[in-house]
């Protein structure tokens, strides 16, 4: 991938958690999934025209491209934590892979450098997204906490109503703090 498509994917990974699924037929996930694959085909028929590692590098980009559109695809299906994190794999993994490449154009201490350096960006990729993840999920917690607090407060001021004031005030308080019956 190019500088500024990995700064673009790299952005649009930062603000996943905005992202939602659509609702699209598995028979529109499939076109796209095949259309994806005919884009990168040609994108690698293109690269058969060079030679040597500018082949192999262009090559890694688009196989990069399509691992991250796949990724992207499955993920606005899905829009789970799941799939979010496949996507934030396929990022990291394409640039690692595509900078691993590229370091095959030097020798000896400057292209192990390069393979470290490679490795280095992709071992924080990657604790970045963990990070995410588990800041994701302490967010959750805390608001769940939250709102469990801000119902016992509402449960206590419904038990000073009686009769069918106090089942509305519970019924209320229930809905407006995400209570099961």
């Amino acid at each position: 991938m190019t500088r500024t498509s990995l700064l673009v994917a790299a952005m649009l990974a930062c603000g996943l958690g905005a992202a939602h699924a659509e609702n699209y037929s598995a028979k529109v996930h499939e076109g796209a999934r095949d259309d994806v694959k005919a884009h990168y085909k040609a994108a690698k028929d293109a690269c058969d025209r060079m030679s040597g590692n500018a082949r192999d590098v262009c090559q890694k980009e688009a196989e990069g491209r399509e691992k991250v559109a796949l990724a992207w695809l499955d993920y606005n299906r899905a829009g789970d934590a799941k799939h979010e994190e496949k996507l934030n794999e396929a990022i990291y993994e394409a640039r690692h892979d595509l900078a691993k490449e590229r370091c095959d154009d030097f020798a000896g201490e400057r292209k192990d450098l390069c393979q470290r350096e490679a490795q280095t960006a992709r071992d924080k990729a990657k604790a970045d997204t963990k990070l995410r993840k588990e800041v994701a999920e302490a967010a959750d917690d805390a608001e769940k906490a939250r709102m469990k607090a801000d119902y016992k407060l509402a449960a206590e001021r419904c038990n000073t109503l009686a009769g069918e004031q106090k089942d509305v005030c519970t019924a209320s308080a229930k809905a407006r703090y995400h209570e099961r019956w």
